[in-house]
């Protein structure tokens, strides 16, 4: 519209070729000679309908949803937005906010929306509950700093070392046996891309996986049992005893579960040569600084994803046939965050 009244300064005509009154040319041409041609693109505010719900009244909305529903009554966990409208339709006059009679559900999403508050919605943490997380996880990280060391060390020609072995363990439970009620149907050019599966299905009970990689091989050991109590974490570690040599010092890195510190475990220990085993706990909520979790993960979305099996044995052959390929082609995992912070 500017550019037109410039090549022809005529209301009139350029109204008539751009299809708008003659006013509205002149009124832009105005804009733009008062306040500039880029303000011109746009209309002056107008001052518009006075708000008729006040700041105090949006601040006692605002702080009534950042209370719990359950809070004020109501068997809800948490506000909807349409149930907080109707709330503060009902209290909102008797706490002094008569603007709040007429309030619907558009008008509470746009309040707390200017707040940037959503109490209709959970955003989970993780407390720290451990009061010797740092010096935990140094120790930790102390022992990461050792395979590389370690590792080092296996590279270069010379003296030996002492023979150790550093195991990163955990236990992964409640691995589903699920069977299928219709077979697979696999897919079909042209006609679906994907497998088919039926909806239903059977469950014939969970396993756990005790395993433990060796972060200096890359080797997996692994137990599948029903359960993860002591009796199977010392049988994991009648496992790791038989695997390497008498002379070699095995380190663990694991969590505090009680199976890892009991009764029955500390006395099995007691009955192996001193040294044979050290065990290197994880904080509190601090699984996060052990490999094997990355292991669990990747055998999760490779082996254990869409799984079917017709009975808890065949699960367990599939899980260790699993075990058994990934030792073919042994991963020798590597610690890095904040490595070099260790002691």
């Amino acid at each position: 519209m500017l550019l037109a009244y410039r090549q022809k300064p005529s209301f009139f005509a350029v109204g008539q070729n751009l299809g708008q009154h003659h006013q509205t040319v002149q009124r832009c041409v105005e804009r733009a000679l008062a306040y500039g041609p880029l303000a011109a693109l746009d209309d002056r505010p107008r001052p518009g309908k006075e708000p008729t719900i006040t700041p105090e009244a949006k601040a006692w909305l605002v702080s009534l949803a950042c209370d719990k529903a359950r809070e004020h009554g109501y068997p809800h966990e948490l506000w909807t937005t349409r149930l907080l409208a109707r709330h503060a339709r009902e209290r909102g006059p008797a706490a002094g906010h008569e603007c709040l009679a007429n309030l619907v559900q558009g008008t509470v999403c746009k309040i707390l929306g200017q707040e940037d508050i959503k109490p209709h919605k959970v955003r989970y943490y993780l407390e720290r509950r451990d009061a010797e997380f740092e010096q935990k996880m140094a120790e930790v990280l102390c022992v990461y700093r050792e395979v590389q060391i370690l590792k080092k060390a296996a590279a270069k020609p010379g003296k030996p070392s002492k023979p150790v072995a550093i195991v990163s363990y955990d236990e992964k439970p409640g691995i589903q046996a699920i069977a299928t009620t219709a077979p697979d149907l696999p897919p079909k050019p042209g006609v679906h891309a994907t497998f088919a599966r039926d909806h239903e299905y059977k469950r014939h009970g969970t396993l756990s996986l005790l395993a433990g990689i060796d972060l200096l091989t890359g080797k997996v050991h692994a137990l599948v049992r029903d359960r993860h109590r002591s009796l199977e974490f010392i049988e994991f570690l009648k496992l790791l005893d038989a695997a390497y040599p008498v002379s070699t010092a095995i380190k663990l890195i694991l969590d505090n579960h009680s199976a890892h510190i009991s009764r029955e475990t500390r006395t099995w220990l007691a009955t192996r040569p001193p040294g044979r085993f050290k065990f290197t706990f994880t904080p509190t909520h601090g699984s996060w600084l052990n490999l094997v979790e990355g292991f669990f993960s990747k055998f999760a979305r490779s082996v254990l994803r869409h799984i079917r099996v017709a009975s808890k044995h065949e699960l367990k052959e599939r899980i260790m046939a699993g075990i058994e390929d990934v030792n073919r082609h042994p991963v020798i995992h590597t610690w890095s965050y904040k490595l070099a912070e260790a002691a």
